[in-house]
């Protein structure tokens, strides 16, 4: 018993010295320290940002060289284009819409009699907001589909943590802008049919957030160039 006792003391003293020195007589939880981690994140997602503009550049260049070399006939070179503009790689022009999602202001109070204060939740956007947009804009027939500057593909995925938007390796902050190319008219009804947008707009009346559809005459979405972890799928049966 006197044994374990020792150990026991021994290993406080262990966990208290280890604290001491990572602390190094500093507060852990201080603004000071949380402000670092901020700049280390946005540091990250610059270097992440230059990194995909590298990708980019070096893919244009392969693709040059494989469409020079590959010898392919005329039928071959028209299936790629039409593979390419099928999984998002290749740019898409034509008229389309961009909605904007803007959080509430911090301070916002209820703009209609008889609704209940707002919580913070209500007065942010939601990762299943953006969804909303999203899935209603491929269900309105749209050509390809643009995330703030991120080209979106099959294997995208739109995540919100907290408040902001990680999307393909890249963090954005709101206001954040959805932009697709398609029939202008089916694109506006698929999101006036989505019941998700209808409810979102409901706390739009009710405490500000900002909703916002603009129509194009032409828009240009580039092409996906970063990398693509899937390799092979097949539909489910």
């Amino acid at each position: 018993m006197r044994l374990l006792t020792l150990a026991v003391f021994g290993l406080a003293g262990l966990i208290f010295w280890l604290s001491f020195n990572t602390a190094k007589g500093t507060d852990l939880r201080s603004d000071e320290s949380m402000l670092r981690l901020s700049d280390l994140i946005q540091e990250r997602n610059h270097k992440n940002t230059r990194l995909d503009e590298s990708t980019s550049r070096l893919r244009s260049q392969v693709d040059r060289l494989a469409d020079r070399d590959s010898g392919g006939s005329k039928a071959d070179r028209a299936r790629l284009a039409d593979l390419e503009r099928a999984a998002g790689t290749a740019p898409v022009r034509g008229p389309g819409i961009t909605v904007t999602l803007t959080d509430a202001p911090p301070d916002a109070t209820a703009l209609i009699p008889g609704v209940p204060d707002p919580q913070p939740n209500d007065l942010v956007i939601h990762q299943q907001d953006l969804q909303a947009v999203v899935n209603a804009l491929w269900r309105g027939g749209a050509r390809g589909i643009r995330v703030m500057d991120q080209r979106l593909i099959s294997t995208s995925a739109v995540r919100c943590v907290g408040n902001t938007l990680i999307l393909q390796g890249q963090l954005y902050s709101p206001p954040y802008k959805v932009t697709a190319v398609g029939d202008v008219k089916r694109l506006r009804w698929a999101l006036d049919q989505s019941p998700a947008i209808s409810n979102y707009k409901g706390y739009v009346e009710a405490y500000g957030l900002g909703w916002k559809v603009e129509e194009h005459d032409a828009v240009t979405l580039p092409g996906y160039s970063g990398t693509v972890d899937l390799r092979q799928a097949r539909p489910a049966r």
